[in-house]
């Protein structure tokens, strides 16, 4: 087994054992269950009806249960994941920008290259120190300034902790976008470039389609939750900087490896940004000590516009000035 089945192995492992259990099945599955599905012993075939309403009949062995993805109903959409308190730690020390969380958000969320629900910013504490790569992804905060500025309960707090938008309650007054100290939300001025082809019911854990006038951010992938997997921000990682978790399970993991979250917090300085903010974050950050990687690298080989947004960074202000 490779690296990355082992990796992938590792996230079915946890999921399984560590975050909710059971997702239901779907298309193929509730459809045999709903006809006449009998089975002849002597024969091995079985009965089926088809999409356009014919029953036939065809071999048993053929039958192959299907499961796809499980969405969420609107009230379970606004209830959460009962016995869960979903936590992410981010360290610092791992993050070479390489951006394969920010591209596997866009895609999963169908948002354009221009809408970022996780950004990376290039941070420097004061001149005189290193600078290191940040990635800030909605904070889900347990006291949500946004969701208390919200004048028609669009933005709303779940019980496993997670902060959700009702695009079809949003009436795009941007209070919570000011309400939000970590500017973690996007505007949609226009309908989206790149919407799912495939029809799906809306559901705030997906926020797709989203709509032109509304606000959008990161959801935790709240609907990847409800199938037992990761975040895709998580999965994509090729560095394992990003750890995913519950709290009252005490238990967090970047895919490579499932820790105690209490002890990951604890042993490695853990703490939250804007601490005295008093919004209570979900999200934990490691500090960016021992770095893996040279902080340069991360500037290497990127989209002009997003290589634009460091240039006032005195780090690069400085480099820039070196080479001259």
């Amino acid at each position: 087994m490779d690296k990355e089945e082992e990796k992938k192995s590792s996230r079915r492992r946890f999921l399984k054992n560590s975050l909710m259990a059971g997702a239901s099945t779907l298309a193929a599955g509730q459809l045999l269950q709903s006809c006449q599905n009998i089975a002849t012993p002597s024969t091995g075939k079985v009965k089926v009806l088809t999409p356009d309403g014919k029953v036939v009949e065809i071999d048993a062995s053929h039958l192959k249960e299907v499961k796809g993805e499980v969405l969420a109903t609107r009230k379970q959409a606004v209830e959460g994941i009962k016995g869960r308190k979903f936590v992410m730690v981010i360290d610092l020390s791992k993050c070479k920008n390489a951006r394969k969380c920010v591209e596997a958000c866009q895609e999963g969320h169908s948002l354009s290259r221009a809408q970022e629900w996780m950004r990376i910013y290039l941070m420097q504490d004061n001149k005189k120190t290193a600078p290191y790569w940040f990635p800030r992804p909605c904070f889900h905060c347990d006291n949500p300034l946004c969701v208390s500025v919200c004048p028609v309960g669009a933005t709303y707090k779940r019980s496993d902790g997670i902060v959700l938008i009702d695009n079809d309650r949003c009436i795009g007054c941007k209070f919570c976008m000011t309400g939000c100290p970590y500017s973690a939300r996007v505007f949609n001025w226009t309908e989206p470039e790149h919407q799912k082809l495939e029809e799906k019911d809306y559901t705030p854990e997906l926020n797709v389609p989203a709509k032109e006038g509304t606000v959008g951010k990161c959801v935790f992938c709240a609907d990847k939750l409800r199938n037992n997997e990761l975040p895709r921000c998580v999965q994509a990682c090729p560095m394992g900087v990003l750890y995913f978790g519950d709290v009252l399970e005490d238990t967090v993991t970047n895919g490579d490896e499932t820790v105690r979250f209490s002890d990951l917090i604890r042993d490695r300085s853990g703490y939250r940004y804007l601490e005295t903010l008093g919004t209570e974050p979900s999200v934990y950050y490691l500090p960016p000590v021992n770095r893996m990687f040279p902080v340069d690298r991360g500037l290497e080989g990127l989209d002009e516009n997003i290589r634009a947004r460091y240039d006032n960074v005195d780090y690069v202000k400085n480099q820039k000035k070196e080479k001259k």
